[in-house]
Order: C-alpha cells, then structure tokens, then sequence
C-alpha cells in the first residue's frame, strides 16, 4: 500500500466551502432544448454566464483528443444536456445500495483516482445531464409495489449533489420522492452544497449519505472533491432537526473505498471521532462500508486517467473475485478483509450504537 505520513491523520482539511463545479463547455442536444425541464436547465446555465451550444442534432460531439489523457481532460469539463434513451426507462436492481437504479444523470465531475465509473459507461467520461427527468420520474411509478417500501438509488453513475446548482434535478426528485407512499429516494455525495435541500419537503422519504474517507486518502485521491470537514459539516446540516435550521434528513455514510494504508486504524479512527463529534445528536443514521476493488479494465482505464497516481494496483494482498458471468475483481485477501471489517463494525458499534451497518462488501 503506499505510504502516507502519520502525522497528517490529525490534521483537519479547512472550513472553507468547495467551489461550485463550472463546466468549460456545455452542449444542449436538439430534443434536450424541447423538454421544459431542459429549457429550465438552459436559464440556469445562462445565469452563470456559461457558453452555450445548441446542436442541430442528438449527438455531442468533439469529446474526443489526440490521446487518452487529453480526451478524459476534454470530456470532464463538457456538460451535455440530452434527453435519456428509452433503455433507461426501465430501471434495474442495484443490490445492496437500493432496490432499483434511478439516473438523473451520468458522469460526474470529480477527480476520483479509484472511481468506480472507469470502464461502466461507455465513450470519453463527459457529464449527461437528462433533459426527460419528469417522463424518468413518472416511469419509477411502476416499481412501487402496494403497501411495500421501494428504494431507488440516485447515484450510480453521477454525484448529484455536485451538479444540483447547474440542473435542480434533485430538488425535483426530493419533492417527488416525498409525495409517492412507501417509496425511498437515496443519494450518495462527495461535495457540501446542501443549503438549497435543507427547507424541501422530503417526508423523510430521501436518505442523505455522505461519502468519508481517511482525510489523507481522501486528499491524495478525490480531486475536485470537497474536504472531509466541510463534508461533515454537511452531513450534520442535513440531519439536525428543522427546528435547529437543518434539514432533518435520515442520513448515511458510505466509507468506500476503505483502503489499508500504512497505520489505517489511525487514520480512520481520527475520521470516526470527527464524525462522533459532529453528529452529537440523536439521529437516523446508517452506514455502507467498502473496501477497494477493481477489474483488470477499470485498472487499465484509471491508470490511462491518471498515469502517476499513488494508488496501489498491484495485485499484492489480493485475490480474484469472479462473478456468474464469468468476469473478476480484484479484493483484498480473505484476512486482511476479516481484519478490516472486525475493527469498522467495532468501532462503529462502540461511537454510534443506535446506528444500522447496511452491509460490508
């Protein structure tokens, strides 16, 4: 694993909030301008003074560049605007995170040299913004099951807190997620702008989690990410009560990926007693623990995104994961994982007892 200094797992990121993602170019396909929520983007891009293209077509192009780092450069500062093919009309399960998958959007605009989109979306990593986000909304209808809690999973393939001041789209599925009985929104994020979701009426019907990890992990590995402090002090903002100027949201945290660097139980330890000190209140409050992995592909494309990253890949401390399919992964030895998972369960138990372990994987 590579080598981290000791000392910095004491030191806290500073309270200054990360600054709003602005895309260099953004692209309106020719349906994505007919659809109101996409005329709706369209004031909001222009508000921000952005470049705007309007195609004559459905297609974006000029993502591509002379190699594989200048396209990644290219696409991750593009934002497109499109409508969604029929095919993500029907959405699928996503077990453990959620029931079904449900997409606002795909891609996303951090720096994640671990980042679990490498190889699952097709073409250069350029954001896809869904014009149709109202007839994807309507479609979700017809997975709820009478009288039967249904979760649907906001962020597979985007963070969508990092594009709600360019879009709104999640506002829009936190109010409509709150009218429909038995159903459950969840949404995953790196980033800390949640002001314009603390006065929405959610019924506590979305669950906010918040993706932590070690600060000199997080450091090293998120770019373009908010810090670990601000993300906590998010989190706490979004489960204090209302009547305490929060949000009162059932919140979360993925800690993912959980990586064993050199002194890990110190420098997760000091990520646990901030989060216990910040969340010093009675609260609704779960957690998803994850530890790295990666396919031979995924390697293969990070390390073409991110050619001098400190990031282990080396297949040390691993083993091989196959699926029903027939594809692989690799994670990390059988002990090394029971050894990790004894110490977050653990120490997750000992600072939040009242708090659900979803799964560890």
């Amino acid at each position: 694993m590579d080598k981290i200094d000791r000392s910095a797992a004491l030191h806290h990121d500073t309270d200054k909030p990360f600054k709003l993602w602005m895309p260099k170019r953004v692209v309106f396909t020719a349906d994505a301008m007919k659809e109101p929520y996409g005329q709706q983007i369209h004031e909001r891009i222009t508000s921000y003074n952005l470049p705007v293209e309007v195609a004559k077509n459905n297609r974006v192009t000029g993502l591509r560049g002379k190699d594989d780092r200048e396209t990644y450069r290219i696409a991750k500062n593009t934002l497109a605007i499109v409508n969604a093919p029929p095919s993500a009309m029907n959405l699928r399960p996503i077990p453990p995170s959620a029931d079904w998958q449900y997409h606002l959007a795909e891609g996303c605009p951090a720096h994640c040299q671990y980042c679990y989109l490498a190889g699952s979306l097709p073409g250069p990593p350029a954001i896809r913004v869904f014009a149709n986000l109202p007839q994807i909304l309507e479609r979700t209808k017809r997975y709820q099951r009478l009288g039967q809690p249904v979760s649907y999973e906001a962020s597979c393939y985007t963070d969508p807190l990092s594009l709600e001041h360019l879009t709104g789209g999640l506002c829009e599925s936190i109010r409509f997620f709150a009218e429909q009985p038995f159903t459950h929104l969840r949404f995953v994020t790196k980033f800390d702008n949640v002001e314009p979701l603390l006065q929405l009426a959610h019924n506590r019907q979305t669950r906010f989690r918040c993706s932590l990890n070690a600060e000199v992990v997080a450091k090293r590995l998120e770019g373009g990410t908010s810090g670990i402090t601000t993300r906590i002090h998010a989190l706490r903002k979004m489960a204090l009560p209302k009547t305490q100027g929060g949000g009162g949201y059932p919140v979360g945290i993925v800690l993912a990926p959980i990586i064993p660097i050199p002194e890990w139980v110190i420098h997760y330890s000091a990520l646990l007693d901030q989060v216990s000190a910040a969340l010093n209140f009675e609260t609704d409050l779960t957690f998803e623990l994850i530890t790295h992995r990666f396919t031979p592909g995924s390697r293969d494309t990070l390390l073409s995104w991110y050619p001098n990253t400190s990031l282990d890949f080396s297949e040390d401390l691993r083993s091989i994961k196959r699926n029903k399919f027939g594809g692989q992964k690799y994670v990390f030895v059988k002990e090394l994982m029971k050894e990790m998972r004894l110490y977050f369960e653990g120490e997750i138990a000992r600072r939040f007892p009242k708090a659900k372990i979803l799964y560890w994987t």
